[in-house]
Order: structure tokens, then C-alpha cells, then sequence
């Protein structure tokens, strides 16, 4: 759709908007996934507009600052070690690459002799933050802390010095998704002289002709920062934007972001985040939309951005990126180099269409907004076998004017049928903007041929109506409106269609299928409702999306239908053949003949795709109260710690993850603030649901009284036969207690050592002393303050728990008892 539905989508939005269609009136098609992580552990929510170090400082995040560091880019390194030695650098580095850090680098401070290895690099410190917060999208769980550099490289200009290895001259399309995308920092002046050339420009945005406006604002901007403005650069990425040229909407939007960061609106920053996610950077992207979320819910905004808050988050994100592809789709014979899209079935044998292809005598008219032909219906056949369209023909002369038409629907007797147009009579009709809005018409069957239309009674001068789709009983009609009532920019409304063909008056769906954003094609089949958005969290620009109908409760839970239907780009007007599973859609994406392109696609049948039982479901309570925990973060890990898929607990505390592999182990992290993170290990079965309980207990349960002295109960802590260094299953459960002490900020405690009688009694004094000190030198490294451990001491043998002191046979399990450490609270 790249242009029209930009030229189409409700033009303006409803992309079929004609061609002054105002912002209001259906803006360009594009831009998706609007929310964020709804389940982030975050204590503190980051503001956008507070500074760095107060969102360091609120977060308890510990940072320092160097300057005129040799080399080195100015910002903010995400910290996880500190070397004297540059030998082991480059092996850190790697190993920290082979863990999915693939940014990681190093930094040398030439004034103090230190080598510092980072895992990220962030151009902004509410980023670190942020990164820091999430623990590194849930990928780092060791200490980290931020050092930002000032007065070094400029931005955009750091060399190979550091190990992100950017220069001057690096293509922003090398970076993966997951890096900084920041280029050389442009300075933008509050006000420029405007040219005629940009006086011009301004003239074709104010009419929405976007394609003019942004070759004009790209030539004056080609001629040097002194037109550097944030108005004209603005403008710039919204041409670009609504024209869903994403690469270039990126370009601009990142020079506004670079200079303006946190006092972008939420606005720019919802369609700089969109701009991402249409370039494949989803991972900044999630960032950036926790910043328009976060900025949402501090109050910036109305009442249906609070509620679109709820509508996505991150899991969902990654679900979508990971789903299977169950389709088979193919790019069709009647395709062109402009926009073809918005198919419907007129029978059993064909189907019609919208395109722009230059074939009428009106071959000079063009749609300012895309610079393509204005839209027509055509009609084609279908292909029983291979699903494509062939022999495509101009629909009705009655149907086609000099100016749009599209998104056309038939009743069940194929006798009526509804279409969008311009408000257009004798001649194009405009408001007193001077913006002609989109209006549904009407025309019936008369013989062979189609009467003139008429339009229906809900349209309006002042707004637009399009993207008409009937039910399969022909009572209802559902279609596209910015309506006075509108939740979003363009939400989908629908009439019931009376005996005598009146209508009722128009509904809302409602917040369960509309957002503050874009909403429009629907097609409802009687069980499910498809429509495309870019307010419900998806891949980026239009996605489809289902909803469930029912008759007692409405539309249910709207579902996002995934790749392969859906892509980076925009993704609409999406029909389907209940009995064979077979249908159309129109997209952008790349690949592709030109704009927009429609494709036929196969759901693939039962007997192709082998059923995946494979799950693991359970319910996470309470240990102590057994209380059902809605809202814990339960991690599917894989053997090697690896994070596959996350999800937040239900109402009722319950949680499954399914379409795994059989027979495969794997390990379910629960986390939850207040209590201790629970890991089990655990293994799927041959297309079997496996059940297991998960019950977390507080962390303030892990303090307990014994003999009258106050102790953080954990479980054994075990050290190997003649050894002190901390094992794996040991860590696990320091790191409880790291949790307890950073829960209890004034806790004091003193570690206490003990071996097994085997060996000599000094040996084993000596041993236990290193173990309590290796504990000690542990509990330091997760980030507690040295000051808050009074001692770690070692007592041997002096204390065993059993009467294995040598005088009598023991087993090594019961030796295993008494090699353990203790942690004694001398101050709360």
C-alpha cells in the first residue's frame, strides 16, 4: 500500500481518501504495534522527561562519568566488568558475543590503566536506563552498572577503539535491530528562513499531498543544516510516513530523536517507533514504545491511550515474530507497478478489485498524495486451482468516475452493492478546509447492469465513510468512519441493514476492536471479524487481526493472524474462503511488483501441518497461603539458560506454553517482586500436556529465628570435596539471598563456614575460611556493598550437624551435610 493506501487506506488513512483528505479524515495508512511490556519488573516506571541521573538514582542504578577518553563515542555503556589486565579482553568480549551480546566491546581509560567491557551501547542515558531495568531485555542477570562518556568522540563518529566498530561511513542497514541506530548528529536551528521551495512544500502538505511535499522538503534539506529546522524536519518524516516510505520516515524521524529525545510528542515518537519496526528494527523499536507508553500513562494523553496500553505488550511482540508460517502465499499475475489491493468476492468465480493502473484516458491525473492514477474497481476471474486472478477487466462505467473508487462489497444475492468514492457529484465536493472526504455509495442490479449509485445516509460532508463490508446475511454493514465518536483516528463502525433498505444509526465497536489509532478493511465472515490496524501491537504499518463473534458477549480478544500474512510493511484488506481456507490479501512488503500488491493465500490443511501437542501449563500460587499469583513473569528457558518464550500469569494465576518440542528438558522461571524466583527443571512428553504447580514464597519468609538468632534461610549452600569455589546450584541460591539483603537496603549479615571432618582440622579451618569468603566475594559481585557483610568466617569442623567426626562410618551424603555456610542477621 505503500502509497495508496496511502492513497487508499480511507485516504488519509482510509488511504482512499481523495486528494486533500485532512489529517483527521483518515491520515495515511500506516504504523503498528503501539504498546509495550505490560509485565516489565520495573519498580520505578522511567519518565521521558526526567533526566538521567535521576532515573539512575530512582532506580538504584549505580554510574559514573569519563571524559576525553582516546577514541571512545560520547554516551552511555552498559558496564559488566572491569579489567587491569587487557589480555583476557578480547575472550571476555567473545564470550559475552557467543551469549547474544552481540554489541559488546571494550573501553580503555588510559588515566587509571582499567579496560572496561560493556554489553551495550546507548547514544541516550534514559535508554541505559531502561536497559539496565529490564535487565537487558531479560538477557543479563549479573551486575551491570552505566558509565557515560563525555567530552570524547561526537556521536556517530567513533572508531574502532571501542568494539562497536562504527565509523563515519557505516551503513545504519548493517547494524541488527537490536543496536543504536544513530548517525552523525545534525544541528536543527528553532526557526530557517523558508524558501520559496519550502513555502511550496508547506503548500503541498497543509493539501496532503504528500508525495510533492516530500521531494521538496528533501531538496531543501539536501542543501545544508541551514535549513535544518524541526518544523521542516518534522514534516519531512510525516510526508515520508503518511507516504509509508518507512525507510526515509526512519531517517528524519531519528534526526528529531537524536536532537529532541525526551520532548518529542507521543505522537512522533509513536511513528518514529513505527518507522523502526516498517525498517525490521523491532528491538529498538519496543524501547522506544516503552517511552510512549511510560509517557501515556503519566496522563500526556486521553483516556483511549490508557486503555490501548492494555491492548499489547512485548510477549505478544515475540509470539508474533515467532510464529510459524501455515500458508502458503503467492504474488498474483494482475499485479502492476502501482497499487492493486482491496479484493472481494463478487461470486464464486470472481473477484474485484481496486487499482491504479494508468489505463483510462485520465492518464495524466494524478493522486497529489502518492503521485499514482486515481483508483478504479476491476473485475477478474479466479483460478480454481492455483487461486490467481487472470483477465482483468474495468468494472461498471456507472461505478468508475474520473477520481476514486474502491473497497466494494456485494450483498448475498448479488443484486446491491456498496463501494467507496470521493465526495464527488458532478464535481468533487470539498468541506471549507477544502478537504473531499470519503462517502459509501450505493447501487443495485438492474438487468446486466449497475444503476448509478447514491450515496447512504450516514455519510457527512465533514467526515469520511469507506471500506464498506456486508455480512453473509446482508443485515449488517460494517465500514470505516472518523465520525464524530471515533475512539481513534479511524475506527470501524457498523448499521444493520432493514427490510425496506434503511439503515440504523452507526455503532462503534468498541474498545476491544478500536484504538486511538487506525483501524479499517474489515471483512466479517459470521464467526470472525478481520480488519487490519496499526493500534494493536504487530509486526509494523497495517497488520490483520481476528476477532472471535459472539452472540451473547460481542467481539472477544482481538488476535493478531501473524507471519507470514503479516510483515515489516503494511498488510490489509484480507478476504477468506470459509470452506477451503483460501483467500486474498494486499500488502507493500518487499518482493513485491511495485506498491501494493495482492496476494492469494492457502491455510495450510490439518493433513499437512503434523498436530504439535507439546505444552507445559500449570498455576502459580502462594507457597505459604496458597493464593493464586496473577501478574507473575513466567520464563521458558532452554538447557542452556536460554530465554524462548515469557508470559504473565491469568486471573487465576494459571500459564501455558505450547507448540514445543517433545521430549525436550527444559527449565520454567518464575518471577515475581516481594518473592523468590522459582526454578524448575522440567521435560515435555510426546504430544502430551504436562501439568506442574509453581508456588513462590516472600522473600521475608527467607528470614527465620533459631536458637534466638536471626538468620536468612536458604537451602544448603555446598561446596565440592576440598574445594571453595561457589557452584551453579549454589549461586542459584545466593542470589536469594542477594534478593533478601537489596529487599532489606539496612541488613547486616556475617557469613559462617563449615567443613566435614575429613582432612586436618587446621586443613579444614583454612578450607571453610575460603569458602566464606568466597561467598563473601559473591554476594560483592551481585551488588551488595562490602560494608553490609560484618565477617566471613571460617570454622572447620568445630560445628558439625551429625555425628560424622571420624569416630564413626558415614556416608558422603552425610559428609555432603556439614560442608555448608550460614548466614547470621546482626543488624536489620
Amino acid at each position: 500500500m505503500k502509497k495508496l493506501i496511502t492513497s487508499f487506506i480511507l485516504l488519509c488513512s482510509l488511504s482512499l481518501v481523495a486528494q486533500d483528505i485532512q489529517d483527521l479524515s483518515f491520515e495515511s495508512r500506516p504504523l503498528a504495534d503501539t504498546s509495550s511490556s505490560m509485565f516489565t519488573s520495573y519498580d520505578t516506571p522511567i519518565s521521558i522527561d526526567e533526566t538521567f541521573e535521576e532515573a539512575a538514582e530512582k532506580n538504584n542504578i549505580a554510574y559514573r562519568s569519563f571524559s576525553n577518553l582516546n577514541g571512545v563515542e560520547n554516551g552511555y555503556y552498559i558496564i559488566s566488568g572491569v579489567f587491569s589486565n587487557s589480555k583476557n579482553l578480547a575472550k571476555a568480549v567473545k564470550k559475552l558475543k557467543k551469549k547474544g551480546f552481540e554489541n559488546a566491546g571494550s573501553i580503555s581509560n588510559e588515566a587509571n590503566g582499567l579496560n572496561y567491557i560493556y554489553l551495550e551501547y546507548f547514544p541516550y542515558g534514559l535508554e541505559a536506563v531502561d536497559a539496565c531495568v529490564s535487565k537487558m531485555e531479560g538477557k543479563y542477570d549479573k551486575d551491570m552498572w552505566i558509565l557515560e562518556v563525555e567530552n570524547s568522540v561526537a556521536i556517530g563518529e567513533g572508531n574502532s577503539n571501542t568494539s562497536l566498530e562504527k565509523s563515519a561511513t557505516t551503513n545504519i542497514d548493517e547494524f541488527e535491530d537490536s543496536e543504536v541506530l544513530s548517525g552523525e548528529k545534525r544541528t536543527i536551528h528553532e526557526n530557517v528562513n523558508k524558501t520559496k521551495l519550502i513555502q511550496r512544500a508547506d503548500h503541498y502538505f497543509d493539501k496532503m499531498w504528500y508525495a510533492e511535499a516530500a521531494e521538496l522538503y528533501e531538496q531543501a534539506l539536501s542543501k545544508g543544516d541551514k535549513y535544518y529546522s524541526k518544523e521542516i524536519i518534522q514534516k519531512a518524516a510525516d510526508a515520508y510516513y503518511f507516504n509509508t516510505n518507512m525507510e526515509k520516515a526512519y531517517e528524519w524521524y531519528n534526526v528529531l530523536y537524536e536532537n529532541y529525545g525526551k520532548e518529542m510528542s507521543t505522537d512522533n515518537i509513536f511513528k518514529y517507533s513505527h518507522s523502526l519496526k516498517g525498517t525490521g528494527k523491532y528491538a529498538r523499536s519496543k524501547r522506544l514504545m516503552r517511552l510512549y507508553n511510560r509517557k501515556i500513562k503519566e496522563g500526556d494523553e486521553n483516556t483511549a491511550s490508557r486503555d490501548l496500553l492494555a491492548n499489547g505488550n512485548e510477549v505478544v511482540l515475540d509470539n508474533i515474530l515467532g510464529s510459524g508460517a501455515d500458508y502458503e502465499i503467492k504474488n498474483l499475475a494482475i499485479n502492476t507497478k502501482y497499487s492493486d489491493f482491496s479484493p472481494m468476492f463478487m461470486d464464486s468465480t470472481q473477484v474485484v478489485y481496486a487499482s491504479a493502473k494508468d489505463s483510462s484516458i485520465f492518464s495524466n491525473r494524478r493522486y497529489k498524495w502518492n503521485d499514482q492514477p486515481y483508483l478504479d474497481l476491476y473485475v477478474a476471474k479466479m483460478n480454481a486451482e492455483s487461486e490467481d486472478l487472470r483477465d482483468a477487466v474495468k468494472f461498471s462505467k456507472k461505478i468508475n468516475t474520473k477520481y476514486h473508487e474502491a473497497a466494494v462489497t456485494f450483498s448475498p444475492d448479488n443484486k446491491t452493492m456498496y463501494f467507496t468514492r470521493n465526495n464527488y457529484g458532478k464535481k468533487l465536493k470539498r468541506d471549507k478546509k477544502g478537504v473531499s472526504h470519503l462517502k459509501i455509495y450505493r447501487s443495485t442490479k438492474v438487468g446486466e447492469e449497475w444503476s448509478v449509485a447514491e450515496e447512504v445516509p450516514f455519510n457527512s460532508d465533514n467526515y469520511s465513510t469507506g471500506h464498506p463490508a456486508l455480512s453473509p446475511d446482508g443485515k449488517q454493514l460494517y465500514f470505516v468512519s472518523d465520525m464524530p465518536g471515533s475512539l481513534g483516528k479511524t475506527d470501524l463502525f457498523v448499521v444493520d441493514v432493514l427490510e425496506d433498505g434503511s439503515f440504523s444509526e452507526p455503532r462503534n465497536l468498541g474498545k476491544e476492536i478500536n484504538t486511538e489509532h487506525r483501524e479499517m478493511f474489515p471483512y466479517f465472515n459470521g464467526d470472525k471479524l478481520f480488519f487490519s490496524s496499526d493500534g494493536h501491537t504487530g509486526l509494523g504499518g497495517l497488520d490483520v487481526y481476528e476477532s472471535v463473534y459472539d452472540e451473547e458477549l460481542g467481539f472477544q480478544e482481538v488476535k493478531n493472524l501473524g507471519k507470514p500474512i503479516n510483515s515489516n510493511k503494511d498488510d490489509f484488506s484480507y478476504i477468506v474462503n470459509d470452506e477451503n481456507q483460501q483467500g486474498y490479501f494486499a500488502s507493500n512488503r518487499e518482493g513485491g511488483k511495485g506498491d501494493d500488491d495482492i496476494y492469494s493465500f492457502k491455510r495450510l490443511t490439518l493433513e499437512e501441518i503434523p498436530a504439535n501437542e507439546n505444552a507445559i501449563a500449570g498455576v502459580v500460587t502462594e507457597l505459604s497461603s496458597g493464593d493464586l499469583m496473577p501478574q507473575a513473569l513466567v520464563q521458558l528457558l532452554d538447557e542452556n539458560g536460554i530465554k524462548l518464550k515469557e508470559m504473565i500469569t491469568e486471573d487465576d494465576g494459571s500459564f501455558v506454553f505450547e507448540d514445543l518440542d517433545g521430549s525436550t528438558k527444559y527449565t520454567l522461571k518464575t518471577v515475581k517482586d516481594q518473592y523468590v524466583d522459582n526454578e524448575l527443571e522440567i521435560a515435555t512428553l510426546d504430544n502430551e500436556k504436562v501439568e506442574v504447580d509453581v508456588a513462590l514464597k516472600r522473600l521475608e519468609e527467607m528470614i527465620a529465628l533459631e536458637d534466638g538468632i536471626k538468620k536468612i534461610k536458604t537451602e544448603m549452600i555446598y561446596f565440592d570435596f576440598d574445594k571453595s569455589y561457589i557452584r551453579p546450584d549454589a549461586a542459584k541460591e545466593l542470589n536469594k539471598l542477594v534478593s533478601v539483603m537489596k529487599e532489606y537496603p539496612g541488613m547486616v549479615i556475617k557469613i559462617e563456614s563449615h567443613t566435614d571432618s575429613r582432612g586436618s582440622r587446621a586443613y579444614n579451618e583454612y578450607l571453610s575460611d575460603n569458602r566464606a569468603k568466597s561467598t563473601r566475594d559473591y554476594i560483592i559481585s551481585q551488588g551488595i556493598d562490602p560494608e553490609r557483610i560484618e565477617s566471613a568466617t571460617g570454622y572447620g569442623e568445630s560445628r558439625l550437624i551429625n555425628q560424622c567426626d571420624g569416630t564413626v562410618r558415614c556416608t558422603e551424603e552425610e559428609h555432603l551435610l556439614n560442608r555448608r555456610s550460614e548466614f547470621i542477621i546482626v543488624k536489620m
